[in-house]
């Protein structure tokens, strides 16, 4: 369950970080829950008449099962701008996953003649086996993303967009906030680092992280209006935030990306935000959170269309 109110908790578990022994132990309690292959890829590769589908890598851990894949259009226009849509960076957060090849199964066609796309649907298919929010060294992939880092996730779609050659006009990264954000991840977190714990209420909606450096409001206010067709927006809690953020505006809060090293961050993009679904909600089904996905690109399109 979310926390009922923020509260500090010291771990106490490790006196120290953990080392390898620690992060070894930790692994051997992850395991296999659900198919990358029989759910992801396997509707990536149905898109394959509409959509040029690239390997751009595979996971060591082991490169058969996992590999990488985005999803581009086929015909690309060196004058139009190029958008990258992300997902599956915390491979738990399924809506992520399964909006990225949503959007592109349905929606992206519909921009295809103002943008050049390229849809990375899931970032950390290992994360996405074993319900994780980390890979199997213990790294958090979404604090990894600049040069030299250790996760090798982050790095292979960095070195593929670098590939492309192509400046990234805006970058949405499609995530969740969950329940077990409270019980299971951030727990864990204080734990490997031996810092304190700290739970906050998880917020009972949709919101968007955008970035403090570059908030760009109108365009994190045209996303928050196509979502709440489909689903509720967050609220603030009793202080007044959002995960211990303070609201930018209805829905919003805002992150330095590039500082915490957030797969929003490492495109310098003009449009950046990262979406944030709440899977456990009352109110909602797992259809709703993917269509709450797709309804978030489309509000960030038609504003990019309507007002640039």
């Amino acid at each position: 369950m979310a926390a009922d109110k923020n509260e500090t908790v010291t771990a106490t578990a490790t006196s120290s970080p953990w080392g390898g022994k620690e992060k070894a132990d930790w692994l051997t309690k992850q395991s296999i829950k659900r198919s990358y292959l029989e759910q992801v890829v396997s509707k990536i590769d149905s898109l394959k008449d509409d959509f040029e589908v690239i390997q751009y890598g595979s996971l060591s851990y082991d490169p058969e099962r996992y590999p990488l894949f985005i999803i581009k259009t086929k015909k690309w226009n060196k004058n139009h701008k190029t958008v990258l849509v992300t997902g599956g960076v915390h491979g738990y957060e399924t809506s992520g996953v399964h909006g990225a090849i949503r959007f592109a199964k349905d929606k992206a066609q519909n921009y295809a003649t103002h943008f050049n796309l390229i849809v990375a649907p899931c970032i950390s298919p290992w994360g996405y086996e074993t319900i994780n929010r980390w890979n199997p060294n213990a790294i958090d992939p979404n604090r990894s993303f600049y040069i030299g880092t250790p996760a090798e996730e982050s790095a292979a779609i960095m070195k593929k967009i670098t590939e492309l050659g192509c400046e990234i006009f805006a970058h949405i990264d499609l995530h969740e906030t969950t329940d077990t954000d409270n019980t299971e991840f951030m727990p864990a977190l204080a734990k490997r680092d031996a810092t304190k714990l700290t739970l906050w209420q998880i917020p009972d909606g949709f919101y968007l992280v955008g970035d403090s450096e570059n908030p760009v409001a109108e365009f994190q206010r045209a996303m928050i209006e196509s979502v709440q067709k489909v689903t509720h927006i967050a609220l603030a809690d009793d202080e007044g935030k959002i995960i211990g953020e303070d609201l930018s505006q209805h829905g919003v809060i805002n992150y330095p990306g590039k500082k915490l090293g957030l797969c929003s961050g490492f495109t310098n993009s003009q449009f950046v935000t990262t979406t944030e679904v709440y899977p456990d909600s009352a109110k909602v089904t797992e259809e709703d959170c993917v269509n709450a996905q797709v309804a978030a690109v489309e509000g960030g399109l038609d504003y990019l269309i309507a007002h640039l």
